[in-house]
């Protein structure tokens, strides 16, 4: 039987009146400081993950500014439209456990952290925003506890109805301590594709600080700046994304909240990530930290200079036109059908223009989306097995960061002709 605490609703899920939805902030979410530059518009934008389930919701649907700034101060690149989290949260249409690319990535995370520690079977592994529990049942043939915290209120009834307790709950300092004295201190804490999220990143680690056994440690999982910009990865910019971290900043908000990186490490998932394990201080060895040499890739890079971001806007117009004109060559004489409605598709989709006239449907593995429409276009999604049906000359892969294992898993489909079209970071045919 659950605790009290597993079942509480969470105040933060209270309906938000629509003044409250969105607020800007004024100055940098890490150094509070207001010197803070834009570099990067991409227009309004209806949120990512809000799918219409019916075109009566078309003409209602609301959008908001996604301008992209750079701290002068620290660095850190970020959203200053905040979006209230219950309404991005509270209900959410990805889980990560239909990607086989995830589960592989899963089972090694898992394997990792658990021989790192070596963990016993008293030891509990607390993953915040554990979504449907994909990464926590990795973890139970170990044999240790897990406690899951999701915010999303159909998720957690997933991870829960799968024997993954699961909080449903918005993780902050406070929940920290209760969960503390309810469950006990943490030896492992998982915030994967989490910290990105959050308007108070400082809070946030303040409390897993909080939560953490004393030799225990943080994992967190952040897309990585170099790779946004290397790789011109600009669809990975929406609502749900305040902040876009490089090791120079992660460093800044560690210390902040009191705690010691001791690893960081650049691993190839969702285009490219960082994996950053953090402890109390001195509580592990920070021989293996790899800073170093990270920040001096960022410095090549000029990661701390208004320019290279200037750089990267041109860039990004530069890229809609190519990509635009791909399309519509191959439109004006072929059949063309989309793979994936990640968030991330959608800021591709709404940013390029790209409508139902260049691309009649898109294909998802994820019920949670099938049968609804994209946000902003109004592109109607349709199950993977449409792709068969249809045969389409050309499928664009919005669900890039994913695909080698899309291209492999359609393999019928390249027999028969299809050809796969790559966005990212410039338009190509494979």
């Amino acid at each position: 039987m659950l605790s009290p605490i597993s079942t509480r609703i969470a105040e933060q899920r209270a309906n938000v009146p629509f003044s409250d939805v969105h607020h800007k902030r004024e100055r940098c979410r890490i150094c509070s400081s207001s010197d803070l530059i834009l570099f990067l518009s991409l227009g309004r934008m209806p949120l990512a993950n809000a799918f219409l389930q019916s075109p009566t919701g078309f003409e209602t649907e609301q959008s908001y500014p996604l301008d992209v700034y750079l701290c002068s101060a620290c660095s850190l690149v970020q959203l200053l439209d905040v979006i209230h989290p219950s309404v991005l949260f509270s209900r959410y249409n990805y889980v990560t456990g239909t990607s086989d690319t995830i589960a592989a990535h899963n089972i090694e995370y898992a394997r990792a952290i658990v021989t790192r520690l070596d963990m016993q079977p008293d030891d509990l592994v607390v993953e915040i925003a554990s979504n449907d529990g994909s990464l926590l049942k990795r973890f139970v043939p170990h044999g240790v506890r897990t406690l899951g915290v999701e915010p999303a209120t159909n998720i957690a009834e997933i991870a829960n109805n799968a024997g993954i307790e699961t909080v449903n709950q918005f993780f902050d300092s406070a929940l920290a301590l209760e969960l503390a004295a309810a469950y006990g201190k943490a030896r492992a804490i998982i915030g994967n594709n989490v910290l990105a999220h959050l308007d108070d990143p400082v809070d946030f680690l303040s409390g897993c600080k909080q939560l953490l056994a004393p030799d225990g440690l943080v994992s967190v999982e952040v897309p990585y700046l170099y790779d946004l910009v290397k790789q011109l990865e600009y669809d990975t910019i929406y609502h749900e994304h305040l902040s876009y971290f490089s090791v120079k900043t992660l460093m800044l908000l560690s210390r902040a909240a009191e705690l010691e990186i001791f690893s960081v490490e650049h691993v190839p998932v969702h285009g490219g990530s960082l994996r950053v394990l953090m402890g109390h201080p001195g509580a592990h060895d920070i021989s293996e930290a790899n800073v170093p040499a990270l920040l001096n890739v960022e410095r090549v890079l000029e990661l701390d200079r208004p320019t290279r971001y200037l750089t990267f806007s041109e860039q990004v117009i530069e890229h809609r036109r190519d990509l635009l004109h791909t399309l519509r060559t191959i439109a004006a004489k072929h059949s063309l059908a989309g793979y994936g409605a990640p968030a991330k598709g959608n800021t591709l989709l709404n940013y390029c223009g790209i409508g139902t006239d260049l691309l009649p449907y898109t294909v998802d593995k994820s019920s949670l989306k099938v049968g609804q429409f994209t946000p902003g276009m109004h592109i109607p999604v349709r199950p993977v097995s449409a792709l068969i049906e249809d045969q389409p000359d050309y499928v664009l892969v919005l669900a890039w960061n994913f695909a080698d294992e899309i291209v492999k898993q359609q393999q019928v489909l390249r027999d028969r002709g299809t050809k796969f079209i790559i966005p990212l970071p410039e338009p190509r045919v494979i």
